[in-house]
C-alpha cells in the first residue's frame, strides 16, 4: 500500500520529516519498507533559477548564435550563448547553471558544464520547455513574467513541491489503515491530536428527485448500499493536482470520473463505482446474487462465467459489474457519457474473498472489501466524491442520496480490565495514560469503574473485538520500544531430544556453504503437472493459482526451477542446497517429510587465467554426497543403482531396507519441463532417517597409531557388472583387523580389452596399531585379497 506525505498533510499538521515519519509510522504498526522521493517533472527543476537576460548581442562566428549577458542575482553576469530565436534582451527566462542536471522531456539527463562555443565561453544555459521536462515544445527558451524573481528558484516559482511515498507493508488484519485517512488516525493517536476530516457541507441534493431505483435482494452479501444521481457531467481529463496525486502512490490517470472515485478511495478507503445512467436498462439497480453460469464480461474483455455465490450490480436486465471486485465492459463511464450513478456500498467481506479468487481477479477494491471497510463512511464518501465531480466535470447532483441499510452495524462492546492490559503488555502504564490512548484511537469509553472500562468500538475496526486487541492498540501506540526489558528473567529448563535437530540442520548447512554451495529457499506450492503421484497428492481447495494448487510431492522440481531462474539471468556455474518438506495423502492420513537436497550444475569453478576447468559431474556430486555421510557418521550404509524416477542413473545410498540419500544425473524430462539447460546433477536425502540414523552416535576418542600405515595397490580384470562396492566389501571381509582403507584410482575400459571386461585398479591400506607390519605379513594379507576377489568374482589380477 502507498502513502503520500502531502497528502497526510490534508488530515493534520506534521513536523516530522518523512524519514522521521516513516520509523513512527513502522514503530506503530504500519511498517514502511521503502520511502521514494516523488517529483511531478522528473529533476524536480532543482538547481534551475530565474534569470534577466541583460544583452544579447550576435554571435561573431556564427549567424544563429548570440551571446548574452544573465543576471541570476548573484552580483556577477553569467555569459551563455545562446541559439533560441527568441532571445533578446529584458527577457526573464530560466537558466541552468554550471553544475545543473537538466532532465528533458525525452533522453537522457545531462549536466552543464562551462564549455567554448564556437570561441565563445559559455557559463551555461538558457532553457526551453523539453530540455527541463515542462513539455514538449522546442521553438524557443521558456519566457517568464516580468514580476519573476531574479535569482530565484525556478521550482519555487512553479510552486513545485516534492513529494515522498511511504510503501506500507499493510498485514491483513489492519483493514482499517487501508487509506490516508486511516493512517492519519493512527498519526493522531501517537501525536495525540486531532485529524480534520474534508468538508462535505457544501453537499445539497433536490427536494423530491431520486436516483435510479435502487433494490438489494442480498442483504446478508450487501447490508448497505448507497448511491446519487449526477447530470450533465463532462468526461475529460483530470486537473493536474489530482494527477500528481494519483501518480504519487502509483495510480495511472484515466479520466477526470475514474480518477476522482480513485481518488476518494485511497483518501478515505472506501471504494466507489461510476456508472454510465444512459446505459442501466429500465433505470433500476439490482443488487443481487448472480445466476450459476451467467455471462459477464468485465472491463478487460474477459467473458466470465459466474457462480450463483458471485454478487452482481445489475440493472432490469443483465449485470453492470461484480460487486467490489470489477466493473463491466459496457457500463462504465466514457467520453461520451453525461450522466452517471454513483455507487457507494458495504458489501460481505467473505462473498467479495470467494469471488476475487475464483476469478483470479485482485484489484484495488477488492483488497480493501476482503478485508472489511467502514460501513458507515458509505455517505460521506458518496458526498465527497459527488462535491468533486461537480468541481471537476461540471455536474449537478440531480437526485437524493438512496441509502439501503436495513440493519446498521453496531460498535462492538466489551469491557477492558487495565490490570490485564498492564500485566499482558509487562509494564505498569498508568490508567489515565491508556486511557487516552483508548480515546485516541477513536475508541469510546461509555463507563467506567474501578480502572475498568466499558468500551465501544468503531466498525471500521474490524480486528479489535475483545480485551486483548484493544491491548495490542495501546501497545503500538504506547510503543514497543518502550517497553524495557527486566534484569533477570526467570526460565525453566527443559530437557531436548538427541540429537538436537536445528544443530544437526545448521552443521550439514555450514559445511555445504563452506563448500561453495548456496543455501535456496522454495514455496511447498507447486503445479499437479510436478508431482510424483496425483492419487497421493494433497490438492488445495482454494487455490492462488493454477500454478500453485498442490503441496510438493519432491524437491527436485524447486530446485531445477531455481536453477532455471538463476540461468536466464546469466548465472550458470550453480551449487544449491535446500532443506524442505514433501507432503503425501496416504491411507492413514497427511504425511510430511523432511528432506534435504543438493543440486549441481555448469561448471566446476570460476574461469581462472592459471587453471583449467571443466563441468561438474557425478562424482562432484557423490563426493559432497559422501562429505555429508561422513560429516554426520551415518555408518552400515549399502549402495545399490538408484530406483528414483527422477534421475537418469544414479546410486542409493539403504540405511537397512529405506534409502538414505539418492543421487546421480537428473532425467531428460524433467529437465526439459523447467526449462534447464545443461545436465544437473541432484541428491535427495531423506532427512528424518537420516536424524535417526545418528540418534544413538556417540563421540569416540581414538589414539593416533605408533606405528606406520602401508599402501599396496592392486590392477584387476573384470566383468562390466562387478562394482567397486563389491570389491570393498570382499576386501574388508577378507581381513577384518588390519585392512583400514579400500579406494580405486583408475577405471579403464577400451579396445585392449576382452569384450565385457573393464579394468579396477585399487588401493589397500594396511596398518596394525600395535607394531609394525614386515613385507611377509603384508604379503600374505594381499595374497589372500587375491584368492577372494578370483574366487568371487572371476577376478584376474593384470
Amino acid at each position: 500500500m502507498n502513502i503520500s506525505y502531502n497528502w497526510l498533510k490534508n488530515y493534520l499538521d506534521i513536523e516530522k520529516t518523512p524519514n522521521e515519519l516513516s520509523l513512527i509510522l513502522t514503530d506503530i504498526g504500519l511498517e514502511v519498507e521503502a520511502v521514494e522521493k516523488v517529483q511531478s517533472i522528473p529533476g524536480g527543476l532543482e538547481g534551475l533559477v530565474v534569470g534577466e537576460v541583460i544583452s544579447a548581442e550576435q554571435h561573431p562566428n556564427a549567424d544563429k548564435l548570440r551571446v548574452t549577458k544573465v543576471d541570476v542575482g548573484t552580483g556577477t553576469p553569467l555569459d551563455i550563448v545562446c541559439g533560441a530565436p527568441n532571445c533578446r534582451a529584458g527577457l526573464k527566462v530560466i537558466v541552468a547553471t554550471v553544475g545543473t542536471t537538466c532532465h528533458p522531456t525525452v533522453g537522457e539527463p545531462f549536466k552543464i558544464t562551462k564549455s567554448k562555443i564556437r570561441g565563445e565561453v559559455s557559463e551555461g544555459m538558457l532553457c526551453g520547455e523539453d530540455e527541463i521536462g515542462l513539455g514538449s515544445s522546442h521553438a524557443g527558451i521558456v519566457e517568464l513574467p516580468a514580476d519573476a524573481k531574479v535569482g530565484s528558484l525556478v521550482k519555487e516559482f512553479y510552486q513545485m513541491e516534492d513529494d515522498f511515498c511511504f510503501e506500507i507493508g499493510l498485514t491483513p488484519n489492519r483493514a482499517d489503515a487501508a487509506s490516508h485517512l486511516g493512517v492519519a488516525r493512527d498519526l493522531a493517536a501517537y501525536f495525540r491530536s486531532t485529524y480534520i476530516l474534508p468538508n462535505v457541507e457544501g453537499f445539497a441534493e433536490p427536494t423530491g428527485a431520486s436516483a435510479a431505483a435502487v433494490e438489494v435482494k442480498s442483504t446478508e452479501a450487501c447490508p448497505r448500499y448507497s448511491g446519487v444521481h449526477i447530470s450533465g457531467v463532462k468526461v475529460g481529463d483530470s486537473p493536474d493536482w489530482l494527477k500528481e496525486k494519483l501518480n504519487t502512490i502509483g495510480i495511472r490517470s484515466i479520466n477526470n470520473i475514474v480518477d476522482i472515485t480513485n481518488y476518494v478511495l485511497h483518501d478515505l478507503g472506501q471504494p466507489l463505482h461510476a456508472f454510465d445512467a444512459a446505459k442501466i436498462a429500465g433505470d433500476k439497480v439490482v443488487v443481487r446474487l448472480a445466476n450459476e453460469g451467467e455471462l459477464f464480461k468485465t472491463l478487460d474483455g474477459v467473458e466470465r462465467k459466474l457462480s450463483s455465490e458471485d454478487l452482481v450490480i445489475a440493472d432490469d436486465t443483465k449485470p453492470m459489474c461484480i460487486a467490489g471486485v470489477f466493473g463491466g465492459e459496457y457500463s462504465g463511464v466514457s467520453e461520451s457519457t453525461t450522466d452517471i450513478f454513483l455507487e457507494s456500498a458495504y458489501f460481505n467481506s467473505v462473498y467479495v474473498r470467494k469471488t476475487a479468487k475464483r476469478h483470479g481477479l485482485k484489484t484495488d477494491s477488492s483488497f480493501r472489501f476482503e478485508r472489511g471497510t467502514d460501513p458507515n463512511i458509505t455517505v460521506f464518501a458518496l458526498k465527497r466524491a459527488a462535491l468533486l465531480i461537480q468541481e471537476i466535470a461540471g455536474g449537478t447532483i440531480s437526485s437524493a442520496v438512496t441509502d439501503h441499510y436495513p440493519n446498521p452495524v453496531s460498535p462492538f462492546t466489551f469491557d477492558v480490565d487495565c490490570k490485564s492490559v498492564q500485566r499482558l503488555i509487562g509494564k505498569e502504564i498508568p490508567v489515565q495514560e491508556i486511557k487516552e490512548i483508548i480515546l485516541a484511537l477513536g475508541i469510546a469509553i461509555t463507563s467506567e469503574k474501578d480502572a475498568v472500562f466499558s468500551v465501544e468500538v468503531p466498525a471500521y475496526k474490524v480486528d479489535v473485538t475483545r480485551e486483548v486487541d484493544v491491548t495490542e492498540e495501546v501497545l503500538r501506540i504506547y510503543g514497543y520500544n518502550n517497553i524495557e526489558l527486566k534484569s533477570q528473567i526467570l526460565a525453566s529448563l527443559n530437557t531436548q531430544e538427541k540429537p538436537d535437530k536445528e544443530v544437526v540442520l545448521n552443521q550439514v548447512a555450514d559445511l555445504l556453504i563452506g563448500n561453495g554451495y548456496r543455501e535456496i529457499l522454495s514455496n511447498s506450492l507447486t503445479k499437479l503437472a510436478y508431482v510424483d503421484d496425483e492419487s497421493t497428492a494433497v490438492r488445495l481447495l482454494n487455490p492462488l493459482s493454477s500454478d500453485l494448487d498442490t503441496m510438493r510431492q519432491n524437491l527436485v522440481y524447486s530446485m531445477l526451477t531455481a536453477m532455471s531462474y538463476n540461468q536466464k539471468r546469466k548465472s550458470s556455474d550453480l551449487k544449491f542446497f535446500e532443506y524442505g518438506k514433501t507432503y503425501h495423502l496416504l491411507e492413514e492420513g497427511y504425511s510430511e517429510r523432511q528432506r534435504l537436497v543438493l543440486g549441481v550444475v555448469g561448471n566446476k569453478s570460476k574461469e581462472q587465467w592459471n587453471a583449467s576447468n571443466g563441468t561438474v559431474n557425478f562424482y562432484n556430486l557423490k563426493a559432497a554426497v559422501d562429505m555429508i555421510v561422513k560429516r554426520l557418521k551415518v555408518e552400515g550404509l549399502q549402495v545399490v543403482e538408484t530406483a528414483n524416477a527422477d534421475l537418469a542413473y544414479g546410486l542409493d545410498y539403504m540405511k537397512g531396507q529405506k534409502v538414505l540419500v539418492s543421487f546421480g544425473a537428473v532425467a531428460a524430462e524433467a529437465l526439459k519441463k523447467a526449462d534447464v539447460d545443461g545436465q544437473v546433477y541432484y541428491a535427495d536425502f531423506d532427512w528424518d532417517l537420516v536424524i535417526r540414523s545418528i540418534r544413538k552416535n556417540e563421540i569416540k576418542f581414538k589414539e593416533v597409531s605408533k606405528y606406520p600405515a602401508v599402501r599396496r595397490d592392486l590392477a584387476l580384470l573384470l566383468d562390466d557388472s562387478i562394482t567397486f562396492e563389491q570389491l570393498k566389501n570382499i576386501a574388508l571381509k577378507s581381513e577384518r583387523k588390519l585392512l583400514k582403507g579400500v579406494s580405486i584410482f583408475d577405471v579403464y575400459k577400451g579396445d585392449k580389452l576382452p569384450e565385457g571386461k573393464k579394468s579396477y585398479a585399487l588401493s589397500f591400506t594396511i596398518q596394525d596399531e600395535e607394531k609394525t607390519l614386515n613385507d611377509k605379513q603384508i604379503d600374505s594379507i594381499i595374497q589372500k585379497l587375491i584368492i577372494n576377489f578370483e574366487k568371487e568374482t572371476g577376478a584376474v589380477v593384470r
